[in-house]
C-alpha cells in the first residue's frame, strides 16, 4: 500500500470511523500505524496485543525495531475469556501444570498435577500474567492453534513461545481485546 493509503487508514481509525479489527488487520499487514496511539501509551518493556477475534498475538519491542505476529489458540467460550490490560510477571521454562478449581470441577477425571514434558498442556515455556490462572504458553497439541480451544489461556506453537519468551521481559505490557 502507498503511504497515502496507509495514512488514510490511520486517520480513519483515529476518527473512530473504523473499529479495532480493521486497525489490527492493518497493523498485522505491516502498515505504518502508530501503535502507541492505538493501544498503548508507550512501548516501555515492549507490548503484547492478543486479538481474541482474529486468534493472533502481536509483539512490539520497546525500541520499535521488532514486530512479531503469531497465530494463537484462544479460550473456548466468552465466559472463559478475559479481556483488558495486564503484564508479564513471571517467565518459566519447562512449566508445571495444575488445573484451576473450575477446570477440576468441569473435568474431575483430570490429574491434579503434570510436570514438565510432552504431556504438559503448557508446552515448553509459559509467561505468567498478573491475572491468576491466565498465561501465554506453548502447546504440544498443535491442532489447538488457530482455534477456540483453551480454558482461558493464550496458546502458541512451542517454537513461537520460545521466540516470544526471549523477546519479552518481566513487566512487558499485555492487552487482550
Amino acid at each position: 500500500l502507498s503511504p497515502k493509503t496507509r495514512n488514510s487508514q490511520v486517520e480513519l481509525y483515529q476518527s473512530g470511523d473504523v473499529d479495532y479489527l480493521v486497525a489490527t488487520d492493518a497493523i498485522g499487514m505491516g502498515l505504518n500505524m502508530d501503535i502507541d496511539e492505538i493501544y498503548f501509551s508507550n512501548l516501555k518493556n515492549g507490548a503484547v496485543l492478543v486479538d481474541i477475534s482474529s486468534r493472533a498475538l502481536h509483539f512490539w519491542s520497546e525500541d520499535e525495531n521488532t514486530y512479531k505476529l503469531y497465530p494463537s489458540s484462544v479460550p473456548m467460550t466468552d465466559d472463559l475469556t478475559r479481556r483488558g490490560r495486564t503484564s508479564i510477571t513471571r517467565k518459566v521454562t519447562g512449566p508445571s501444570w495444575r488445573p484451576t478449581p473450575s477446570m477440576k470441577k468441569r473435568n474431575p477425571e483430570w490429574p491434579d498435577f503434570i510436570g514438565p514434558g510432552p504431556d504438559n498442556p503448557l508446552g515448553s515455556h509459559a509467561l505468567y500474567l498478573n491475572w491468576q490462572y491466565f498465561r501465554i504458553h506453548g502447546t504440544h497439541d498443535t491442532r489447538k492453534i488457530g482455534r477456540r480451544s483453551s480454558n482461558g489461556c493464550i496458546g502458541l506453537y512451542n517454537e513461537h513461545i520460545e521466540d516470544l519468551f526471549q523477546l519479552t521481559k518481566i513487566g512487558t505490557q499485555v492487552l487482550l481485546i
